[in-house]
């Protein structure tokens, strides 16, 4: 009953996955008539500033998801450190804490950065696009950024599953 409710789950999140991927291919596309929108109204500079913003956007973005998930998962481990845990493991596992913890700390800066860049393309924008253009370009940057979100989630929770289900398989006789 347990693999069945795995593997059912884990179909489940795929399905999803498949939704999620369908809605960043069409933002992907809105983001490209943005982009020519953009390229046709702004100055080349202007243009390139958007352009460094937009890509730096999904940097940062993967960057902090990914450290976030991968301190969460040496918390996970620190927590079920016991009595019978190693000295050398324990050692490892606050060291690879401090550093990811230094590397988010680090990704969050970034991120505040690119909040002043986003500000600052957003004026030189406004200054070119028409009002409804400018709510086009803003919901493009917050459903890219959630879309990135809820990507980087859904694969976390399908290794998990993933994960669950073979170790369970690998128990049964």
């Amino acid at each position: 009953e347990l693999v069945s409710s795995l593997r059912s789950k884990l179909q489940a999140l795929w399905e999803e996955r498949e939704l999620v991927l369908s809605e960043a291919r069409e933002c992907a596309e809105r983001g490209e008539e943005l982009e020519a929108t953009v390229r046709e109204v702004c100055k080349p500079n202007e243009f390139e500033r958007y352009m460094m913003f937009i890509g730096d956007l999904e940097k940062v973005v993967s960057l902090l998801l990914c450290l976030s998930s991968r301190l969460a998962r040496v918390q996970n481990a620190m927590r079920r450190i016991d009595g019978n845990t190693d000295a050398e493991e324990k050692q490892s596992l606050n060291e690879r804490h401090k550093l990811l913890s230094r590397q988010r700390e680090d990704a969050k800066d970034l991120k505040e950065n690119l909040d002043r860049r986003e500000r600052v393309v957003s004026g030189i924008l406004a200054k070119y696009l028409t009002d409804q253009q400018l709510q086009d370009y803003r919901r493009f940057v917050q459903v890219k950024t959630s879309l990135l979100i809820e990507q980087k989630d859904l694969e976390e929770q399908i290794k998990f599953f993933e994960e669950q289900l073979e170790n369970l398989e690998k128990s049964i006789p």
